[in-house]
């Protein structure tokens, strides 16, 4: 039988993980931090990641481990799904290659306030339009390649798949949000690319926006 309170169980505590991870990466929650606390800011984005991680690991800890098998793959099956697995990290690797990692990370933003350069009007992030790489093809590549490499598994359990469908709920949820503040910043030119490039799936057919 399926353990259906543990399944609600974990996934109250990821959408609990998901409501807090958005509602501190709303730039309205930004805004008046940023009244409240000046140019510190710039310390904002590094304190994000960090409290997410902390988050998101206490969560994985305390969510109940059912200890149901759902398939295990044999060879040479579990081989074939691994080199899958590892063709779409190749794909993560090249999807996060535009990306500043000192800036999504929040270590040029600190660099910036000591410095004295920084603006308070990037909030905690200075965003970049990307169109080059992995972005022509899906406008959120990253979020593509991460479920394919989570998915990609030789074997599920119970707990990991419901783990999986969360973290593809929030992907997918979480890139309708993170859009609309891109369309407030980037106007007509961002339209115009979910006009143009899919959301997720880089097929044009589930071009929508």
């Amino acid at each position: 039988m399926i353990p259906i309170v543990d399944v609600l169980i974990i996934a109250g505590l990821f959408l609990l993980f998901g409501v807090s991870h958005s509602i501190l990466a709303s730039r309205k929650i930004k805004s008046k931090l940023a009244d409240a606390l000046g140019n510190k800011i710039a310390f904002y984005r590094l304190f994000y990641n960090v409290s997410s991680l902390i988050i998101f690991y206490v969560i994985y800890k305390i969510s109940p481990k059912p200890g149901i098998e759902i398939f295990d793959l044999p060879n040479p099956f579990d081989l074939m799904i691994f080199g899958l697995q590892l063709l779409s990290l190749f794909g993560l690797i090249w999807a996060v290659k535009p990306i500043n990692a000192s800036e999504f990370l929040g270590i040029s933003q600190i660099k910036r306030y000591v410095n004295g350069t920084y603006n308070i009007n990037d909030l905690d992030e200075k965003l970049t339009f990307h169109r080059k790489g992995a972005f022509k093809y899906t406008r959120h590549p990253v979020y593509f390649f991460s479920i394919l490499f989570l998915g990609l598994r030789p074997a599920y359990d119970l707990f990991y798949l419901t783990f999986f469908l969360c973290i593809t709920a929030y992907f997918i949820v979480g890139s309708y949000y993170e859009e609309k503040k891109l369309v407030k910043i980037f106007g007509d030119e961002y339209l115009q690319y979910q006009k143009d490039v899919p959301r997720i799936i880089p097929i044009k057919i589930f071009n929508k926006k």
